[in-house]
């Protein structure tokens, strides 16, 4: 499937994806994620990985939307976790 990011084409598809995320160690998730086989993702590291791009170049919600497209599972990073209210000082 044809995506832009960045301002440039890229022809992809799911299985080329897959494979390039194939060994690479998922960082931290702070915003937007996507799941790639069992292991989540921040889209911005995928979309380093798959532009070969700086991630300042694009946006998460430009690669959210192409990994969408794709059939991933995108989200953020907020759904991950079971919403706790965080500890306030004093209590």
């Amino acid at each position: 499937m044809r995506f832009v990011i960045a301002r440039y084409p890229f022809d992809l598809t799911k299985s080329e994806v897959q494979d390039a995320m194939k060994g690479k160690k998922p960082e931290s998730v702070t915003g937007e994620c996507v799941i790639i086989g069992r292991r989540t993702y921040p889209v911005k590291q995928v979309g380093e990985v798959i532009t070969r791009q700086d991630r300042r170049d694009f946006t998460s919600g430009e690669v959210t939307r192409a990994l969408t497209r794709l059939g991933f599972t995108c989200r953020p990073a907020s759904a991950l976790t079971p919403g706790t209210a965080p500890a306030t000082p004093g209590s």
